[in-house]
């Protein structure tokens, strides 16, 4: 078999598209999640903080470099900074996918579902039994 043949089937199968599909509406729903954080949540966030952008919330680790007041202003003169500010909004976008991958999850669970068969009839032979065990308990 080719090499284009084979990779030709490989990639037609079923499971190779649909993780292609879901990569893709993936990548998409990551910057919707990005965008609620960003644009909605952490302006929020900032009533709390007294309006900073909880972006800029780092510790300059090489003080020696003039005043800096946010996050570009270090990085744009390449001191080294800890960003907690910026991590910590990037778990929030996390817990936001994981938590909507969870309830899309479990919905999907819940409709694929199969119902539970119902028991099977007893056979002759059981029944046989049952009437046997019942009349040795009556004596």
């Amino acid at each position: 078999m080719s090499f284009i043949k084979e990779f030709k089937e490989f990639a037609m199968k079923g499971n190779v598209m649909d993780l292609a599909v879901g990569v893709i509406i993936g990548g998409a729903f990551g910057k919707i999640v990005t965008s609620l954080v960003d644009n909605i949540l952490m302006p929020l966030v900032g009533l709390f903080t007294h309006g900073k952008n909880f972006n800029d919330y780092f510790v300059l680790l090489d003080t020696s470099k003039g005043d800096i007041q946010t996050l570009a202003d270090a990085k744009a003169k390449g001191v080294a900074v800890f960003a907690y500010g910026a991590f910590i909004q990037s778990i929030i976008d996390f817990l936001i996918i994981a938590f909507c991958i969870f309830v899309l999850v479990k919905f999907v669970n819940k409709i694929n579902r199969k119902p539970e068969p119902a028991p099977a009839e007893p056979t002759a032979q059981e029944k046989l039994l049952m009437e046997i065990r019942d009349e040795l308990r009556k004596k």
